[in-house]
């Protein structure tokens, strides 16, 4: 177990909250209640806030200058700002000014030669000047203000003229520091020129929702304007606008997230509910699969790069005494000012282990004895729990430090990603009532940025790493003094994924299991069949099948709380002996749901590999014979001269009779090409729908089948959710993975 110093994990306060916009009080509030509700201060909960750091920056800060942790990707600036006033910054492509000033994305910071504010339908067409002031501040910023108070929808626009080029950007963009570059045009173009007419009338009356009738959804907006400067994704130099805008249009997680973001504007506050109690707690078991590329090393300098990523409990510890981090997500809802706001806030410490593969097929494999422990954590913010069984946000991510006085100083940065997760159904009237569960998966891009200390700041540096990772996230709720004698005498199903990195012999081995639990006391009976991808030293793939059977021993894993020692529904996995509370288990750690229909593991053995277990008590019932169910999740494949990472999202399994079910496909994709050395940016699938056989050998087991493609695995006894090993074949290329399938309202 790492020992490591006390950082702190609470927020600073919200500087100026009394003169804030509305949509500043909502924001500030929802941040300080997530803040107070994960147990700030007392070191139990992994969800209690990231390093405290000013929110506001110094004027003409360049973000290429600075990086910090505990904020997300885009800086912001609001010194000297009024309650209703905008900081506009311009940013072009390099060839639009190639001798302005430098700064994050391989943009340049101009003054613009002209900047307009007016409103626009969702055609883009001006229709009309907003009553403003202007002002300078001393950086030549222009500073905006707007007397009738700031605009929160999408018909206000800031345009700015640059020679020939003409970009716009919202004017409701929750930080008020409105950034006009080739992301907010993207934005507008793509997300208010997807609407049509009637579309965007229904988006303007949420907006114009009095205090009798307030909506929500009216604050997607702001928060969108905002991430969509948190995407690390840098624009060719030699780009003008409309190609830098055609450029993230290939951009599949950064344009997808935008069309999200765009639907969810539309859903109607008659869908939306609540949860009822003041917060729910959740033990996380998270798993990242990384398919990316590294720069670290001149030995390895442009080597693909397989990537795991496990959640871990972190001991924190300074002169005033130890804390334990355990990872976790709180959801609490607030009713503010007449609106039902679900807010949702996660941090979850993980380890990492990487293997990078050159042109030549030499293998370099760095263990977590060399990776820091890092932290993924979200940042706070409002989210929409519709139709009582999904939960809908666009999620920013905190950038992190590791490193930070040696010799290797490394940022961290992730971009956003849109989060559809499945929450189970709670009974309605009830005066606590919170879902047991909440399951996601989702992809987010990101960089590996050296830092360098310079004058007290942290300054970036080169690239040393792309990442594009998958994840694999099950929230399950905490049950005070879970008692583990309740999982005795039950079956469960299984499916497995992980992947074993490092083997001289096997550089790498994906597997993924699909079985049985029988639990006996501690004693668990396992029945695991297995499929493995290997690639060996050389380079050669081969597939390769096998079993895991015999038996796992299965213990409480008791947490160190600010109340005391007590058991909340965490586990530990292990082979030979038990673990203590402060021993790495040999296989994983994990968690039960609170009725322990559900258990979660992080695997992370040298020879399992590192990934995910997923067991579901098995069903009495016959499998559904009907319904639409959201597929997500990761799927790893390798043939000789590539490999690949996909994530399932978007993609729709619907169940149409006891023997027929039809798949369609959708997602995005990262492909490695090993002979070239080049690793793509995150593409889309090509859409498609697949007809499936559906049969189930009964106890809940389920499988589909088509032409190249087999799912199998289990059905949860409420038949809301299937966890399911996939296994793709074309040719010589294979891949293998976990998704999940979790179901759509009607």
């Amino acid at each position: 177990m790492q020992t490591r110093q006390l950082r702190p994990r609470c927020f600073t306060p919200v500087q100026g909250l009394p003169g804030r916009t509305f949509t500043s009080l909502l924001t500030a509030l929802t941040l300080a209640g997530a803040t107070l509700l994960g147990g700030c201060g007392s070191g139990e909960d992994a969800i209690d806030g990231a390093s405290a750091q000013p929110n506001s920056f110094p004027p003409a800060k360049n973000p290429v200058d600075d990086f910090q942790s505990g904020t997300t990707g885009d800086s912001s600036n609001t010194i000297g700002l009024a309650k209703n006033e905008i900081r506009v910054t311009v940013e072009v492509p390099g060839a639009v000014a190639p001798d302005g000033e430098l700064t994050r994305r391989n943009l340049r910071i101009v003054t613009a030669d002209r900047i307009e504010v007016y409103r626009t339908s969702q055609s883009l067409q001006p229709l009309g000047a907003v009553s403003v002031t202007r002002r300078t501040d001393d950086s030549g910023r222009e500073i905006i203000t707007f007397p009738d108070g700031l605009p929160v929808g999408p018909d206000v626009v800031v345009e700015a003229v640059v020679g020939n080029t003409r970009m716009r950007a919202l004017v409701a963009d929750d930080d008020r520091d409105v950034k006009v570059n080739p992301f907010s045009e993207y934005l507008l173009a793509r997300s208010l020129g997807s609407y049509t007419a009637g579309e965007f009338a229904q988006v303007m009356d949420c907006v114009e929702s009095t205090d009798d009738n307030l909506c929500l959804n009216k604050y997607v907006w702001s928060t969108l304007a905002d991430q969509v400067h948190d995407f690390e994704i840098d624009i060719p130099g030699t780009l003008d606008l409309p190609a830098a805008v055609a450029f993230l249009d290939q951009r599949a997680d950064f344009a997808g997230y935008v069309a999200a973001m765009a639907r969810y504007a539309l859903l109607g506050s008659e869908s939306s509910g609540k949860i009822t109690a003041s917060a729910a707690d959740y033990n996380t078991v998270w798993a990242g699969f990384e398919l990316g590329q590294t720069f670290l090393d001149s030995a390895f300098e442009g080597a693909g790069q397989w990537g795991v990523r496990t959640a871990q409990e972190e001991r924190l510890e300074d002169d005033n005494g130890v804390a334990w981090v355990y990872p976790g997500l709180t959801l609490t809802t607030f009713d503010v000012i007449g609106i039902s706001i679900t807010s949702l806030a996660s941090d979850v410490p993980y380890d990492r282990e990487t293997l990078a593969q050159t042109a030549a097929n030499s293998f370099y494999s760095l263990g977590s004895d060399v990776w820091d422990r890092n932290s993924h954590a979200s940042a706070p913010g409002a989210a929409t729990l519709a139709d009582n069984t999904r939960l809908l946000a666009g999620r920013a991510l905190y950038q992190s430090v590791t490193g930070r006085g040696s010799s290797r100083i490394i940022g961290w940065t992730r971009n956003p990603y849109y989060l559809d997760a499945f929450v189970a159904s709670v009974a309605d009237g009830s005066a606590d009532s919170k879902p047991d569960r909440v399951l996601a998966s989702y992809f987010s891009a990101g960089k590996a940025i050296e830092l360098q200390a310079v004058d007290g700041e942290l300054r970036r540096g080169r690239l040393l790493e792309n990442q594009y990772t998958g994840v694999l996230e099950m929230n399950l709720g905490r049950a005070m003094d879970f008692d583990t004698a309740s999982l005795s005498g039950r079956q469960y199903n299984v499916v497995s994924l992980s992947n074993r990195m490092g083997n001289n012999a096997t550089p790498v081995v994906i597997e993924s299991g699909v079985g049985s639990w029988q639990v006996n006391g501690q004693t668990v009976s396992q029945a695991l069949s297995t499929l493995r991808l290997l690639r060996d030293s050389s380079g050669a793939v081969t597939g390769g099948s096998g079993n895991r059977d015999g038996e796992r021993l299965l213990t409480a894993r008791p947490s160190v709380l600010s109340s005391g020692v007590r058991n909340i529904g965490r586990l530990s996995l292990d082979i030979t002996l038990p673990s203590s509370s402060t021993e790495t288990p040999e296989l994983g750690t994990g968690a039960s749901a609170p009725d322990g229909s559900l258990l979660a593991f992080n695997l992370d053995n040298t020879t399992t590999g590192d990934g995910l277990l997923l067991a579901g008590e098995q069903a009495t019932t016959a499998p559904p014979v009907s319904g639409r169910y959201r597929l997500h999740g990761v799927m790893l494949g390798m043939a000789t001269g590539s490999n690949w990472l996909t994530q399932l999202q978007g993609a729709v399994l619907t169940i149409n009779s006891a023997s027929q079910a039809t798949l369609s496909w959708q997602g995005v994709e990262v492909v490695h090409q090993v002979d070239a050395g080049t690793v793509s940016a995150p593409t889309a699938i090509i859409p498609a729908d697949l007809l499936l056989g559906y049969s189930s050998p009964g106890n809940g087991q389920v499988r589909l089948n088509a032409d190249g493609l087999v799912l199998e695995g289990f059905v949860t006894a409420d038949q809301d959710q299937f966890v399911l090993r996939v296994h793709k074949t074309d040719g010589t290329e294979q891949a293998v993975g976990l998704v999940l399938a979790t179901r759509l309202p009607e």
